[in-house]
């Protein structure tokens, strides 16, 4: 049977627990390691079939840019299997843009995944996976629908088992551009590799600052983006001081903890906040909600 619509499709954000810069290659581009554990915040997309072959985009919240990553998905699905076929995507966007939340790559990545089904392509997550590396860096590892150590530039992949876990995220006014971060001259881009056997998930997961002496690990982004922002400093110093722990996720500006369960999470009130800024409690996921719309092999 021909599927003419998908519904209620989700595309989760994601928070990176750590993000080391360990080099850079010849085209610019820079090497990361990170260990990448999906949310349950996400955008909610619609996608209907069309067989005039246009592809068409309508927002049911907030404006985005005329050709967003989602088209250039789309198109990109499109022209690499040949199918004739178009749809309309409609966008029902809830995580913002400018947050390390990975919100528009995880909005192509669900695409690719809706359109292989919607247009029966029956592609295999491995070739998705190339075609989501030419659209950006993390489109990879949300098709791979599993938490993961990410390597390279965010296409080397390694499935890891992170617990279920409650996390409080604070959203500061600003929204930050990664090309700004990436671009800082002060930002380091030569920490040590870290070698992925003999880590466990609790000490990946530690986000306690190392300054206190525990901890591992942390986001080398998160200097910078402070430096250009200094809310950001702030946000994590709230965070901090009411869990114990904060890490900025991405290239920010969102900044996250780590929160215990029940009555140890005390949410940081909205009203507790400058103007603009947004919290959300969030609980991690274990898989990706469309994990198995994709089959793994050729």
């Amino acid at each position: 049977m021909t599927l003419n619509a998908l519904w209620d499709v989700s595309a989760p954000a994601k928070v990176n627990f750590f993000l080391h810069v360990v080099g850079r290659r010849a085209d610019g581009h820079h090497l990361l390691q990170s260990l990448f554990v999906l949310l349950d915040w996400a955008d909610t997309l619609h996608f209907e079939r069309r067989s005039d072959g246009q592809l068409r985009r309508h927002d049911l919240s907030v404006a985005l840019p005329a050709d967003d990553l989602c088209l250039r998905a789309a198109r990109a699905l499109q022209a690499a299997s040949g199918t004739r076929c178009g749809a309309d995507i409609s966008i029902a966007k809830q995580v913002p843009w400018g947050a390390g939340l990975g919100g528009g790559s995880s909005d192509a990545a669900t695409t690719l995944l809706a359109l292989n089904r919607l247009w029966g392509l029956n592609w295999s997550r491995s070739r998705l996976h190339s075609l989501g590396v030419t659209l950006g860096a993390d489109v990879p590892f949300f098709i791979g629908g599993s938490n993961a150590w990410v390597e390279g530039i965010g296409e080397l992949l390694t499935p890891m088992a992170v617990p279920e876990q409650n996390l409080a995220l604070i959203k500061p006014a600003v929204s930050i551009e990664t090309r700004v971060v990436f671009s800082h001259p002060e930002l380091v881009r030569d920490t040590p590799r870290a070698i992925l056997e003999g880590f466990d998930a609790d000490e990946l997961l530690d986000i306690t600052a190392p300054a206190d002496g525990v901890g591992w690990g942390h986001n080398d982004l998160q200097a910078v983006a402070e430096l250009l922002h200094p809310e950001v400093r702030e946000a994590a110093a709230i965070l901090r001081s009411r869990y114990g722990n904060s890490r900025m996720s991405g290239s920010g500006s969102v900044v996250f903890a780590r929160a215990a369960s029940g009555s140890g999470l005390a949410p940081v009130l909205d009203s507790e906040l400058p103007p603009g800024w947004v919290t959300k409690v969030c609980r991690s996921l274990s898989q990706h909600p469309l994990r198995d719309w994709v089959r793994d092999e050729e």
